[in-house]
């Protein structure tokens, strides 16, 4: 078990993504990459996924959960296989961190606000509704989710920095 799990928790590494049913505890870490969690509040089934580009690129026979465009993919098929549709859950979407300002890289390249607007233009793609979201910002964010309550807690690692415009701290949960 890694260290910041806690026991009976998944803890999710860049690229990899978890589906589960109402005894299923999510955790990740988060700086530039993006999470993306959905929850199905009557059937308390619920997903996650760390991303850490927006797309490949190129075409594969596997699909590869470091990639957003990849990784709601299966998100996708998993709620599909359940007979649930993408409506019927509540999505959030975490992180997008600008972790690298200080290196000069320009905000039209920086990973963080392109997972952002992939997670963003994915939800809308496959007809998820945004329930909250906490994104941007120079931080990092640790992130836990319960399946069975739908309870998502955020644990932000620097309050005191400026925030990114589209951090909104109404939107936390």
């Amino acid at each position: 078990m890694n260290a910041a799990a806690q026991p009976g928790e998944t803890f999710l590494y860049p690229g990899e993504w978890a589906f589960a049913g109402p005894d299923g505890r999510l955790a990740t870490l988060l700086g530039s990459c993006v999470s993306v969690i959905i929850w199905h509040p009557r059937r308390l089934l619920g997903g996650m996924c760390h991303y850490l580009l927006p797309t490949r690129g190129r075409p594969s026979k596997t699909l590869d959960a470091r990639y957003a465009d990849e990784a709601m993919a299966l998100l996708h098929t998993r709620l599909r296989a359940h007979g649930t549709q993408p409506q019927d859950y509540e999505f959030r979407l975490i992180g997008g961190g600008t972790m690298f300002a200080s290196t000069g890289i320009s905000p039209h390249t920086a990973p963080g606000p392109r997972n952002i607007e992939a997670g963003l233009s994915l939800a809308a793609r496959y007809g998820f509704r945004i329930h909250a979201q906490d994104l941007g910002g120079a931080i990092h964010r640790f992130v836990r989710f319960d399946v069975a309550s739908g309870g998502v807690h955020v644990r932000r690692s620097d309050m005191e920095r400026p925030h990114h415009p589209t951090c909104d701290p109404s939107k936390y949960w």
